[in-house]
């Protein structure tokens, strides 16, 4: 007979093995990457080195293959967290969860006392930030947003999944899944305008979510900029080394690991990045903004409802006329 998920989990847990207790769930492009970053470096957290394990959501994901690094089953998704010692919260982020229509509950038979983090962004400008992300990783060849969007509706029936879909940013229903799963108590909502203006009250905020010392210092990582690709060669070096693609790069990765610190790779990666990697993206399209606003205000208000804050003056939805 199959072993269900909350009997694996049960029986890790009896001997002594790692469950992670707590999960980024996203939004992507909102600072989540900047949040593990900055988490990870904590001694009272473990996070995997692999960033977005996808494990709860690989419906979302039907490109991966089996060179991939991602576990397929939860023996090894579980094994990811054997390095933590039981002194310390373990967790991982994988954006997609937030979007995915299963991962909450996935996660809740698996870990039922789990600890969730989502940060959300205002919709217009995430997914013109998204299609720029896009465009870095090769996935997206349009550079047009309003183009690649209309191209992608006209071949909605042939993509299992879409990049610029109205479902992204239902973040109400979104939020309700995880609520439902776990109640509101075990999860943390955090807004990248927030993340962005105060980036170390933000991630205190999340240290005592955790109950972790939130006043031991970690090293801040600044939260999600929209960027242009200057250099795709150097982007793509340094992605496959942060995502560990290959045995080559995960054996570079470990090399690195063995002879820096944690605080030295980082300030690297960071001046790799702003001299020469990336440069700044084009203007926005600022009419193709305004009519996104406009479809997006009945999600916008239905957040505001929800959670009880004012994401239509944050915002600027109030404004658009």
């Amino acid at each position: 007979m199959t072993k269900s998920a909350t009997d694996v989990a049960a029986a890790a847990r009896a001997a002594g093995k790692k469950v992670p207790e707590f999960f980024i769930v996203g939004h992507p492009k909102s600072g989540t990457t900047a949040l593990y970053e900055m988490l990870r470096g904590h001694p009272q957290i473990y996070m995997p080195d692999l960033k977005e394990t996808l494990f709860f959501a690989r419906e979302m994901h039907p490109g991966l293959k089996p060179t991939d690094p991602q576990p397929d089953t939860l023996e090894e998704y579980l094994a990811l967290f054997a390095p933590a010692r039981a002194d310390q919260r373990a967790g991982e982020a994988s954006p997609s969860y937030l979007r995915s229509r299963l991962a909450a509950q996935r996660i809740a038979e698996v870990q039922p006392d789990a600890r969730i983090i989502a940060i959300l962004r205002e919709p217009a400008s995430f997914l013109r930030s998204m299609h720029l992300e896009l465009l870095k990783d090769h996935v997206e060849t349009e550079k047009d947003l309003r183009k690649a969007m209309a191209r992608e509706e006209l071949r909605r029936e042939q993509k299992p999944i879409l990049w610029y879909s109205m479902e992204r940013v239902e973040y109400a229903e979104q939020l309700r899944r995880y609520h439902a799963a776990f109640g509101r108590e075990q999860v943390l909502v955090l807004v990248y305008d927030d993340f962005r203006a105060d980036n170390e009250a933000t991630v205190r905020r999340v240290l005592r979510f955790l109950d972790v010392d939130d006043t031991i210092p970690v090293a801040l990582s600044e939260a999600n900029q929209t960027v242009l690709v200057r250099s795709p060669r150097m982007y793509e070096l340094q992605r496959s080394l942060y995502l560990g693609r290959n045995p080559g790069a995960r054996a570079a990765k470990a090399a690195i690991k063995a002879v820096t610190s944690q605080r030295l790779r980082h300030d690297g990666l960071r001046t790799l990045r702003s001299r020469v990697i990336y440069g700044k993206p084009p203007a926005p399209d600022e009419q193709l903004m305004l009519e996104l606003r406009r479809r997006f205000k009945g999600e916008v208000e239905a957040l505001s409802e929800y959670l009880n804050r004012d994401f239509l003056s944050l915002w600027g939805y109030d404004r658009l006329g």
